[in-house]
């Protein structure tokens, strides 16, 4: 593991990436801050597993997070990672989408992100040393119908995070943006159950969709290599090179699974 500190903090730690990379760091003897707004998937995660401290708390509530990370540093100390995968996604083509949903996953997805950022980096950058790993998405780049208003949230926080990487160059602190395609874990039941788009229904039938567990290896790896943005498969890697090289032939494409 690229990671020899003693204190961490993971959102989204109530199922998914977040719980694996979670149960992964207790395992190595860290004392890991669980932070979500399911505190009965939070209890699961951690149950029978020392290390591991409940904190449920609305990351896209800016005075909760930083109220729940004074609580953090207070109770375990100084937090030496932090992973951000906290994240929604319901999912509709954007004039079916009802406004506050829509403003809902720009506050909980962005605004949760800078504000997990703004609470835990300073003091990283002050000590000169810490590991920030974002997850944005895929979907920030590569956009396909339903996912309109989901994949401008992930949009806003792959630009964020990619300035924060090179406004902090040389600072001491590791800061790694996580772009993974569609991941087999409990954040695609979100958008099953609001509009299933045919395209992530494909990715299931096709047997496309990504492993938790190779991406949370995947981190480590680039971690450990100095990298700073993780795409982290060769499908991710081919779908970002043709939405930058040949978005109309990559919409085409989309359009034609959109209507097999």
């Amino acid at each position: 593991m690229a990671f020899r500190g003693k204190v961490a903090l993971v959102t989204g730690a109530a199922s998914g990436m977040g719980r694996i990379a979670a149960r992964r760091l207790a395992m190595e003897g860290v004392s890991v801050a669980l932070v979500d707004l399911n505190a009965e998937g939070l209890e699961e995660t951690a149950l029978a597993r020392p290390g591991m401290h409940q904190y449920v708390c609305d990351v896209g509530d800016p005075e909760a997070v930083q109220e729940t990370v004074a609580r953090v540093q207070s109770e375990l100390g100084p937090i030496e990672r932090v992973t951000h995968a906290a994240a929604i996604m319901p999912t509709a083509p954007v004039m079916e989408m009802p406004l506050d949903r829509i403003h809902t996953l720009m506050r909980v997805n962005y605004g949760g992100t800078v504000n997990i950022v703004k609470a835990t980096l300073p003091a990283m950058l002050e000590r000169r040393s810490g590991d920030l790993i974002l997850f944005g998405s895929l979907a920030g780049h590569v956009l396909a119908p339903h996912f309109g208003p989901y994949s401008a949230t992930k949009a806003a926080v792959n630009a964020l995070a990619e300035i924060l990487i090179e406004e902090n160059r040389g600072s001491g602190v590791r800061i790694l943006l996580v772009c993974p395609p569609m991941v087999n874990t409990p954040l695609l039941e979100q958008a099953a159950t609001t509009s299933n788009p045919r395209s992530m229904q494909l990715g299931i039938e096709q047997g496309r969709m990504a492993s938790p567990v190779a991406i949370i290896d995947a981190i480590e790896e680039a971690l450990e290599k100095g990298r700073d943005i993780l795409f982290p498969n060769t499908e991710a890697k081919v779908l970002y090179g043709l939405r930058r090289f040949a978005p109309r032939l990559l919409w085409k494409l989309v359009h034609k699974a959109e209507s097999a």
